[in-house]
């Protein structure tokens, strides 16, 4: 027997120059890039979190820790294909997964396709599974500063019993 679960994920990044912009696994031409130990992609990162969460198994700083130079700048495209085997919960069980991606700039509406297609690839679901919103944070906070991009990340999926 199936149970519906809902798992949730947020992630926050500060801007550095000398980084590339990830963000849903598309890199995004922009002067600033995300700071952090794997490629930082704040997206995919929640994704992580919201998969682990719905199947009570932490979260991914359990299994890919800061100090492990294993991860240094890893493509966290890895990080959500490890996190969805360790939740138990099969690309086909997937439901939907809701991205609100909060950033005062780049502009991101025009990669919102290529990244709804990227993580529908890396799940294994269909891209009409993926929700992805982008918005700004009016000027308010580190986001609307333009010192950091933050990420939150909804799943609802079925793990067996």
């Amino acid at each position: 027997m199936k149970k519906l679960v809902i798992g949730y994920g947020e992630d926050i990044h500060r801007l550095a120059k000398g980084r590339r912009l990830v963000l849903g696994g598309i890199e995004i031409p922009y002067e600033m890039g995300l700071e952090g130990h794997s490629d930082a992609d704040a997206v995919l990162h929640a994704l992580g979190d919201a998969l682990l969460g719905a199947s009570a198994k932490g979260d991914i700083g359990l299994y890919f820790p800061d100090r492990d130079e294993a991860t240094r700048n890893m493509d966290s495209s890895l990080i959500v294909k490890r996190c969805l085997e360790v939740s138990g919960i099969k690309s086909a069980d997937i439901h939907n997964v809701d991205i609100s991606i909060s950033a005062e700039a780049p502009r991101l509406s025009p990669y919102v396709v290529a990244m709804r297609e990227k993580i529908a690839s890396v799940l294994g679901v269909s891209p009409s599974r993926v929700s992805i919103k982008a918005m700004t944070n009016e000027g308010l906070d580190a986001v609307g500063e333009k010192k950091a991009i933050r990420a939150v990340a909804v799943l609802l999926g079925e793990v067996s019993e």
